[in-house]
């Protein structure tokens, strides 16, 4: 663990991937929303938020970053998002920065026969599956679960067979009611059991608010699978719109249903996006490709 004033007194080289946007934030980990734009203007008094109250801890953990990082760090960004965030960024839009995505174990998180996977996990076999995940389930607003939830309350007519599988959470005392079964799996700590999860679904939503880079949909796209997200963050860095997957506006709910319905309503094109996507995946994600950039951006920074 390195303090902010650690972290200014290092003199190695040194490269540093942004999984969040702490880097260049305050205290936060992500801006409240996409129009939160205080890490590109500076954290002043007139740019906080009418909600806070009290101490402006992220005015105070900015300014010690200022204070304290004279000496610029090679970024990596994992999405086109987040590099651009930086660029913008008051604190870091002149530090040395490079696109480089999140390796991927593309060999692990591979197509498995939708059936097998089923039958393991005890869900059905002739059902329509859309799979969301996230540690904490529905429980972290930036994650999207209500934005999921009521996109599907639009198509629990159109689809008689639809259920929803819900990774990350076990099933709470007050389950919402949509309409249709919904399928809790808990937690799952490891990558194979992911992998066979994302199998079994026809379709995985990822309907951030805000995220980077975010494994659910990479894995899902890796394992094959059909990624439907919204048009923000990083999500546009993993799914090419109708090539493998849905984009939908930001944040429309009934175009994120109109984005599920049409990866649905054609089997044909569900296994053209799932071929697609995977294919993609390797070629993006494999440690093969992504090593081969870290390598050769370690040896310029050695060489600087």
């Amino acid at each position: 663990m390195l303090s902010i004033e650690a972290i200014g007194r290092l003199r190695k080289p040194c490269v540093w991937t942004l999984h969040d946007t702490w880097a260049f934030c305050g205290s936060e980990h992500y801006p409240r929303s996409l129009e939160d734009q205080r890490f590109a203007q500076g954290y002043l008094p007139s740019n906080r938020s009418s909600d806070d109250r009290g101490v402006d801890l992220d005015r105070w953990c900015w300014q010690r970053k200022r204070r304290a990082w004279r000496c610029p760090i090679q970024l990596i960004a994992p999405s086109s998002w987040m590099a651009d965030c930086v660029r913008r960024s008051a604190l870091m839009h002149d530090w040395p920065l490079q696109v480089i995505p999140n390796a991927l174990p593309v060999n692990t998180y591979r197509p498995w026969p939708r059936l097998l996977a089923r039958q393991l996990f005890g869900l059905p076999q002739e059902a329509q599956l859309v799979l969301f995940g996230a540690v904490g389930g529905a429980e972290d607003p930036r994650k999207g679960w209500d934005l999921l939830a009521a996109a599907l309350l639009q198509l629990v007519g159109r689809f008689p067979g639809l259920q929803a599988v819900v990774c990350g959470q076990a099933e709470p005392s007050d389950p919402p009611r949509l309409g249709l079964p919904v399928h809790y799996m808990g937690r799952l700590h490891d990558d194979q059991s992911l992998a066979m999860l994302y199998s079994a679904a026809d379709v995985v939503v990822v309907p951030s608010r805000l995220d980077n880079l975010p494994q659910m949909a990479t894995e899902a796209q890796s394992c094959g699978v059909p990624v439907v997200a919204f048009n923000c963050g990083g999500l546009p860095d993993v799914v090419q719109h109708q090539q493998t997957g849905y984009l939908a506006r930001p944040f429309d709910t009934a175009d994120l249903a109109q984005g599920i319905a049409w990866v649905l309503e054609s089997a044909e094109r569900q296994a053209q996006l799932g071929q697609a996507a995977r294919q993609r995946a390797v070629q993006l994600w494999s440690p093969a490709v992504v090593v081969r950039q870290h390598r050769d951006l370690y040896e310029a920074v050695l060489a600087r």
